[in-house]
């Protein structure tokens, strides 16, 4: 069974920091894109940070700079650390894996709030 469970939200103040955490449990990272959605309030869900293959990584324009995305293969583990937050980074924050081989698959999300 495939899960990805998510870990790190919280409230935060503006300018602070926040490590997400994504582990994935029956698949593995090989050839995959895997990444960091988010859905803000009353919004659609938008791509934040994605690694294909384990090493091309695509960002928001609005988190260059300020978010990197990283991964542990030997443990199937996903990061985003969230430096200088702003109050517009609020919201769910989704893990997604996607193989074509096995499919598309999505955490429960863990939610950032950041306080101005």
């Amino acid at each position: 069974e495939v899960q990805l469970v998510e870990s790190g939200g919280g409230l935060v103040q503006a300018g602070g920091s926040l490590r997400l955490s994504c582990t994935a449990s029956g698949l593995t990272f090989d050839d995959c894109a895997i990444g960091w959605f988010r859905q803000a309030p009353g919004k659609l869900r938008d791509m934040v940070a994605v690694i294909t293959n384990g090493v091309i990584t695509n960002y928001a324009d609005s988190v260059k700079g300020r978010f990197t995305i990283s991964n542990d293969n030997a443990e199937n583990v996903l990061y985003l650390q969230m430096n200088s937050l702003k109050p517009e980074d609020t919201g769910l924050y989704y893990c997604r894996f996607s193989d074509p081989r096995v499919g598309t698959y999505w955490g429960k999300g863990t939610l950032v709030t950041v306080s101005s």
